[in-house]
């Protein structure tokens, strides 16, 4: 699914919060008033689990996991009762050249047009061997 494609879909809180919200992952930009004041966050990753009452924690916790931009997939976006739930591929490039690759799902509720709780699930950040090994011995039925 293309930003384009994000433009024409129906979720509450409008199809530009999605985008904002894409064009976030994607440059790790400023965020600007794309989450409310008082957003909760619970962030899941692999033996882990993070927590923001704010907006500055939470892009903290962005800019720790996934310090350098790239390039974002969207592969579903669904609406919900409250806003919308994003299935995400990432794929990035660290300061020593190396690729880096996550899956994610989020759950957005949106509010006046700004994201008010948020909930996170990722895979993990697979490095070059991990995605080079998982290619070998998984035939994955969907891509």
């Amino acid at each position: 699914m293309s930003t384009t494609d994000l433009m024409t879909t129906t979720v509450d809180g409008g199809p530009e919060t999605a985008t904002r919200f894409v064009e976030w992952l994607r440059t790790g930009g400023d965020p600007g008033n794309l989450f409310a004041p008082d957003v909760f966050a619970d962030v899941t990753l692999p033996h882990w689990r993070l927590q923001a009452d704010n907006p500055a924690d939470l892009v903290a916790i962005r800019t720790n996991g996934h310090p350098h931009p790239g390039r974002v997939t969207v592969e579903r976006l669904e609406p919900t009762p409250r806003g919308w739930v994003m299935q995400v591929e990432e794929r990035w490039i660290d300061e020593h050249g190396a690729p880096w690759y996550c899956r994610e799902m989020f759950r957005a509720d949106v509010a006046d047009g700004m994201i008010s709780d948020f909930a996170v699930y990722c895979t993990g950040d697979w490095d070059e061997a991990a995605v080079r090994r998982h290619a070998a011995e998984v035939r994955l039925l969907r891509q």
